[in-house]
């Protein structure tokens, strides 16, 4: 099993769709590395030799942000709206959308399940 950037890659996938599941590579990302070093598209993970693995690695580690360095520029990012007092500071503050989408109906992801406001009806006697 290969090991890059600290994620595990999963030996039976081909290494163009096995690349993304490190955190700040996607496909295009991952077509463009192993374009770059001229390893071929259709070679599953299994089949890589270790100066393919550590080519790779050496170039993932050199040209991008990924994983932990890239999730704390994100989370300093968010912090820094929220300490500055923006508009977008105060929705993610606050757990909702801020990019403009409605939220009286939608934008559930956000906000979280739904709170039931209202009135019970009045016992009688």
């Amino acid at each position: 099993m290969a090991r890059i950037a600290g994620v595990d890659l999963p030996k039976n996938k081909r290494v163009e769709y096995a690349l993304p599941y490190i955190y700040g590579i996607g496909l295009t990302t991952s077509q463009q590395i192993l374009t770059k070093l001229g390893v071929n598209f259709d070679t599953r993970v299994r089949d890589l030799s270790e100066m393919e693995i550590g080519r790779i690695a050496k170039e993932i580690q050199e040209s991008y942000k990924v994983e932990g360095d890239l999730r704390k520029e994100k989370m300093m990012n968010i912090k820094r709206l929220m300490d500055i007092g923006c508009y977008r500071g105060l929705r993610h503050r606050r757990g909702l959308p801020c990019r403009g989408q409605r939220t009286r109906t939608n934008s559930r992801t956000r906000k979280g399940p739904r709170k039931t406001v209202g009135s019970k009806k009045k016992a009688t006697k």
